[in-house]
């Protein structure tokens, strides 16, 4: 019998950040992340017009069992950042993130926040006929004679 919540799709939050050192995507996971200036941030913002810690994702939990991420504006004690957060064009002390929203932290540096439903893959086959394992030949053990 096939487990039915196995074939349900999985969502998975994604962002994209720009700033001065290019574009970069992350899979968010993780309860907590602080983004900012400083190198100790989960998600370190490359920009000298960004707040050492310019805010913080935080995971909250829906009543289904799914969840989502709230973007706050500074630290988890309450100290805001120098410029504050722009979501969507509006500023904001807080936001729950929904698919597309773009949230600017100074005229060049930005994240974007993608929920993106998946089906599972589903499980492979025992075994291919068109398998290719490549081996290295220096990994091979040659027999004492």
């Amino acid at each position: 019998m096939t487990d039915p919540s196995s074939t349900q799709p999985q969502p998975t939050h994604l962002i994209i950040i720009e700033d001065e050192k290019g574009q970069r995507e992350l899979t968010l996971q993780a309860s907590v992340y602080s983004i900012g200036r400083h190198e100790q941030n989960d998600i370190r913002l490359y920009s000298q017009f960004a707040s050492r810690r310019h805010a913080t994702l935080i995971r909250l939990s829906k009543e289904d069992g799914s969840y989502y991420y709230r973007i706050i504006d500074g630290d988890l004690e309450g100290k805001g950042s120098r410029s504050g957060i722009i979501v969507n064009g509006n500023k904001v002390p807080s936001h729950d993130l929904t698919n597309g929203d773009e949230i600017a932290f100074n005229s060049l540096t930005r994240i974007s926040y993608s929920l993106l439903l998946r089906e599972t893959p589903p499980n492979p086959p025992a075994s291919d006929e068109f398998d290719i394992t490549l081996i290295d030949p220096s990994m091979m053990i040659e027999d004492e004679v």
